[in-house]
């Protein structure tokens, strides 16, 4: 959205003054011969209606145009009045600058997450991106729904159709390092992908899908991953019964325990102390209480419980598990 919509009533309101002004002051000046600054006066007094005595008596020309400017800015004078005055008194104008702040923020940010619907799904990502410090942003089309996400200090948004490569770049879509659509309508999620990864190659994308056919389409058009929540949601719930333990086991791992945190660190993000060297070298358990789990290497392979010999080399990522303070004295290995 432009800022010459947001301000469309403010900027049409000065318009018309402008216009009943120039238009007065071209009158007066061609009838009756006055000079600019006389004009200009004759034009105020007779718009605003404050009936002043005349610059010099009216000829009879003089007086019909008066009072067919008296008649024709009667009520556009009136509007324009009354739109500057809620702007200025009952805090449209405010929230316009708001508004403003909110797109410059928008326009600033890098290395984002843009989310594409605020639904179900949509309300958890944002809670959760939120909670970890992760900068996104919020598309929705709905204007309730947008004043739900207010309402849940989601500060963030665009009101817009995601599927609009207007509203993507709006979102800072050439600047992000994620999209996740959950749009309900898998055609839209599709769209949104399709049109996502033309416009940035690198991106991670992620879907919502409610079929099972939606999911090779949507790889096809650019999904780095689909997430098919109900099918998600129906294997969970048989886990809980065939294996239960293991299931609120995972679940505290996963965020259920606020204390509780497995988190991924790049090879640049890590200590110096670990490049380079091998996980046994390091003693991490003995010297934090945390555990490394997994490591992803550079040729892209997983690696579950890595064996004491694993280096850690340029280009491999550590998944370490452990309480949060134990997390934290890795990261500040000293």
């Amino acid at each position: 959205m432009t800022y010459y919509k947001r301000f469309k009533k403010l900027y049409l309101a000065f318009f018309i003054v402008v216009l009943i002004c120039i238009i007065g002051v071209l009158g007066f000046a061609i009838i009756e011969g006055y000079s600019f600054g006389d004009a200009l006066f004759m034009t105020i007094i007779t718009i605003s209606t404050v009936g002043y005595q005349e610059v010099q008596p009216l000829s009879e020309a003089g007086r019909y145009f008066t009072m067919a400017l008296i008649v024709f800015s009667f009520g556009t004078f009136a509007y324009a009045l009354t739109a500057i005055s809620l702007y200025l008194i009952d805090g449209e104008f405010k929230r316009h600058l708001l508004e403003l702040r909110k797109v410059k923020k928008i326009e600033e940010l890098k290395n984002h997450v843009i989310i594409c619907g605020y639904g179900r799904n949509g309300k958890q990502i944002v809670q959760e991106l939120k909670e970890s410090g992760q900068e996104y942003v919020l598309i929705e089309k709905d204007a309730e729904i947008i004043n739900d996400a207010i309402l849940d200090n989601c500060n963030n948004y665009i009101e817009g159709e995601a599927t609009e490569d207007a509203i993507l770049i709006e979102a800072g879509i050439v600047r992000a390092k994620a999209l996740i659509t959950t749009l309900p309508e898998d055609a839209d999620n599709v769209f949104v992908v399709l049109t996502a990864r033309e416009m940035n190659r690198n991106m991670l994308i992620i879907s919502r899908a409610s079929k099972d056919s939606s999911d090779k389409k949507l790889k096809m058009a650019g999904a780095n991953n689909v997430v098919m929540p109900d099918k998600v949601g129906g294997t969970h719930m048989a886990s809980l019964v065939i294996k239960p333990d293991v299931v609120e086991f995972l679940n505290h791992l996963s965020g259920q325990d606020k204390n509780i945190s497995l988190e991924e660190i790049s090879y640049d993000d890590l200590p110096v102390e670990f490049r380079n060297r091998s996980i046994a070298d390091l003693h991490v358990r003995k010297r934090s209480g945390a555990n490394i789990v997994g490591l992803k290497n550079k040729e892209g392979e997983y690696i579950l419980n890595p064996a004491p010999d694993e280096i850690i080399d340029e280009g491999s990522k550590v998944f370490v598990l452990g309480m949060k303070s134990q997390v934290e004295k890795l990261l500040k290995w000293d």
